[in-house]
Formats: structure tokens, sequence, C-alpha cells
């Protein structure tokens, strides 16, 4: 049995057609199901049923499909630590982030690395949450800075960032200030929100904090980041619900007030594949536990006005 064989196999199960996946892997139709052939042969059961429409999992199938793509990530990890071994001061790393830590923790974390690893190889690639564990399980990323809570056995919270909600208020609005607020203060103000199809997790646990609050939100605007959703406050179209760590970002024209006894709690999270033996990754999560422990001072520090 060979990779190829597995990446082979994996592409026609995810795609669920022999010709859809000749087509992504660049190859003929015929040599592909010769190869499919080939590696049930080998296994010495049906791993597809084919019908007119396309291809199916059979029950062993599906059993070797979670098999096969655990096996892949491995080989690409194993490429990876040797890459790393070839290189004192280099190493690659592959980063996934949800968008709220493209402008706050992932930054830090990067300039670090820099220094440390000055010939390090690094690839980021925004990811929300649910789409970071499934790249962790299939070895597409080495990490991630994701929303916590994290629903994977196969993935350890390294790191935890606690970044709890806070309503982003334009300056001047009745309910701008200091110090903490009570979110039903806010029931009939107009909402701004992220969009949801590019952060469910964390659209959902803003409408939830309305919800427990007693009201349904009115959302007037969208936005598709977090910049964008502050650049409306600031332009005095309504109020929104971001992140405490929002504070650290070069916008204007609003002010942020944590929510009094929140309902929900926000955090942000270092991730990494449990029992990873990279040690670029160790490296990695020690340098963002230091990295989370700075930015909550300086998160802390903003929000009281600089005292």
């Amino acid at each position: 049995m060979e990779l190829r064989h597995l990446r082979y196999f994996v592409a026609v199960a995810e795609l669920g057609s022999v010709s859809r996946a000749a087509e992504k892997l660049f190859i003929a139709q015929p040599p592909l199901s010769t190869q499919i052939k080939q590696l049930e042969d080998e296994v010495g059961v049906k791993l597809l049923v084919r019908y007119s429409r396309g291809v199916r999992l059979t029950d062993a199938g599906s059993a070797f499909l979670a098999e096969a793509k655990d096996l892949l990530a491995r080989s690409e990890r194993a490429k990876r630590l040797a890459r790393h071994s070839n290189s004192a001061m280099g190493g690659v790393v592959r980063i996934g982030y949800v968008p709220s830590a493209g402008h706050t923790a992932l930054p830090r974390i990067l300039r670090q690395v820099r220094q440390i690893r000055p010939d390090a190889e690094i690839d980021v690639c925004e990811l929300i949450t649910p789409q970071q564990v499934q790249a962790l399980c299939t070895g597409e990323i080495d990490v991630g800075l994701a929303r916590a809570p994290i629903n994977s056995g196969r993935v350890v919270v390294v790191a935890q960032l606690d970044d709890p909600f806070c309503l982003a208020v334009p300056s001047g609005h009745a309910l701008s200030g200091r110090g903490p607020i009570d979110l039903r203060a806010a029931a009939d103000c107009a909402f701004i929100s992220s969009a949801r199809q590019r952060a469910p997790a964390y659209f959902d646990q803003a409408l939830g904090l309305c919800s427990d609050a007693g009201f349904s939100p009115v959302l007037r605007y969208e936005a598709s980041t977090l910049y964008g959703v502050l650049d409306l406050v600031g332009a005095g179209l309504g109020v929104a619900i971001v992140p405490a760590s929002a504070v650290m970002l070069e916008a204007r024209g609003f002010s942020l007030r944590l929510l009094e006894h929140p309902t929900r709690g926000g955090s942000l999270a270092f991730v990494q594949l449990r029992g990873d033996p990279n040690p670029l990754i160790t490296m990695l999560g020690k340098l963002a536990t230091s990295v989370f422990a700075d930015l909550k001072k300086d998160v802390t520090l903003a929000l009281n006005g600089g005292t």
C-alpha cells in the first residue's frame, strides 16, 4: 500500500465521485479507478459502492477513511519534523486563526517567532474554530488560535486568554462611558454584528447574551470583519457586542464597556493536536502563554483608560 493510494481513496470518498476526484487530482478516470481497485484488493474488502451517480462508502470504507486521513496527516507531520531537524533556527509551522485574533494575538506571536526562529517557514490561514479543529486533525495546520470551547478529544488547549464580551458604544451615545453596563440598557438600540458565516460561534454567543438579558436585538447592520463592525459603531450607526481585546485595535469613535454579570464567557485559546512531538510547536505554546499574559495586561489597562 502506497500513500498515493490513500490520497486517491480519500479524494474519491470525500467528493463522492471518481470523475470529480480525477479532475481534482489531475489524472484520468480509468487509472484512478484501477488504483482504487488495487487498494481494495490489498485491503481485502470493498471500500466503495459504485452506482450511477457516483460512489458511497461501505461500513468498512468509512472506518478505513478515518485511518487513511490520519496516516496522511502523520506523513505530513513526519516531513515537517525532518525539515525542522535540518535547520537549527528554522522549521515549518502552519497557523490557523479566528478573525478576531488576526489583529491582536496573532501579530504578537508572529513577531516573537521571527525573533527566536528567524528562518522559520510560517503559513497562516483564517479559519473559524470548527474548521481549525478539522484542519488540525487532518494535518492541514499545526496550531490554531481559536475561540473556546474546543469540542474535540484530539485537540488540546495549551494556553487560554480570558477575553470577555463588551458592548461597543459610539462616542457621545447615551450609553457611552466607563465601567460595566447592564446589557438590558441596550435593548432598544440598533445592533451591528459580524457576518454569521464568517464567525458563527461568536455570532450565536452575542445573540445568546441578548436573549439571556431578556430581549432580541435589532440587527440593523452587518460587517465582515471586527474592524468593520467597530467602524460602523464609530460612525454612530449602532452598538455591538465584541471581545474585550478589540480595545487594542486602532479604531476611533467608540468606547467599550464590560458587561455586568455576563451569562456567557469569552476566551481565545491556543490549540494543537494532542501529542504532537514537534519541538517548534512546543516552543509556540510557550510563546502563546507569554503573549496571552501580556495581552491581558494591555487590554485591562486600555479598558481602564490607561490608568
